[in-house]
């Protein structure tokens, strides 16, 4: 008999595995069937505890091996999966799918942030403070990129606006066990934030550093609740979130386009921060449209992306200064 948290157990119980001392001692325990081949040794022990063993550790391995399979399912098959949960299909007045791309003009942009105000008040953003700053967690889907040119004294200083640039063979998607992050059929670089279990794969995996993890609950001084945005969930601690070019947008202009009973415009759609830009520095648009301005300037002599060499082929196309 032997006492573990109070409780009496007998020995045997306490270790339900197969009971090799029976096949090496000359004491009979009654439930072990010792197998011995020629040579007078034991080669198998047939008690319950080493039966019920084996079954338990091939039912964990059954298991494992089940789940194993469908982790890498899912990361074959995320861009088909994401298609199927994502909206259906639109095509835009030209007939064709569209897909939503951004253009930034460097030479027009004078970083007076006005696109990151305007993105963090269109989609309920905490403001955060000094200590969250600090440790580098004040959330922003849209901050300036500060770039310094030359030595001192003749240095230049500039912003380059950063956000997701919703790749077109993004890296966030592959490693994601729980599909929470997909592309849809229009491209963009959707975040199921209910579905997220805050591994922070799609984080590390993200070559442009632009998803944020919510290490705590948002915390908003009042009044500020009465102005949220009623089209855009505010995230709690333990998930991902990043820029979605303000997709509740772009449902809005379709629900309205539908109700307006007319066909619908890729110019309905403007993100936030496309519209508060005074310089007119950010284009938006269909990419697939040739006509449309942003499929022009993407074209241009002038057009580069970020770390196009990766191959993610980014729908965020920068303008260099001229």
């Amino acid at each position: 008999m032997e006492q573990k948290f109070g409780v009496t157990f007998q020995v045997d119980e306490l270790l339900p595995v197969r009971k090799a001392s029976c096949c090496q001692i000359d004491t009979n325990f009654g439930d072990c069937k010792c197998k011995v081949n020629e040579n007078g040794k034991s080669s198998d022990c047939g008690s319950s505890g080493g039966w019920l063993r084996r079954k338990v550790v091939g039912l964990i391995g059954a298991m494992m091996a089940a789940v194993g399979a469908l982790v890498f399912n899912r990361k074959l098959a995320a861009q088909e999966r994401s298609e199927k949960q994502g909206e259906p299909q639109k095509e835009s007045h030209n007939g064709h799918t569209p897909k939503w791309g951004m253009v930034i003009d460097l030479d027009k942009c004078t970083g007076c942030g006005a696109c990151v105000v305007a993105c963090a008040v269109e989609n309920n953003m905490m403001l955060g403070d000094a200590n969250l700053a600090e440790q580098g967690r004040v959330i922003r889907w849209m901050h300036l990129l500060p770039l310094i040119e030359g030595e001192y004294p003749n240095i230049k200083a500039r912003f380059m606006p950063m956000l997701c640039q919703h790749c077109d063979d993004p890296p966030c998607i592959y490693v994601c066990p729980v599909t929470a992050t997909y592309k849809n059929p229009e491209g963009l670089v959707a975040q199921i934030y209910p579905r997220c279990i805050g591994c922070r794969y799609c984080v590390n995996n993200c070559p442009y550093t632009i998803k944020y993890f919510n290490w705590g609950d948002p915390v908003f001084p009042q009044p500020i609740p009465k102005g949220f945005n009623p089209d855009v969930a505010v995230r709690y601690k333990g998930i991902v979130e990043k820029c979605t070019f303000c997709h509740h947008r772009l449902q809005i202009a379709r629900e309205k386009a539908k109700a307006e009973e007319r066909e619908f415009k890729a110019e309905d759609y403007v993100p936030a921060c496309v519209e508060a830009c005074p310089a007119k520095a950010i284009y938006f648009g269909d990419l697939n449209d040739p006509e449309s301005e942003v499929s022009k300037l993407a074209h241009s002599r002038r057009a580069f992306k970020l770390l196009e060499e990766l191959g993610t082929d980014p729908k965020v196309i920068y303008l260099s200064e001229g």
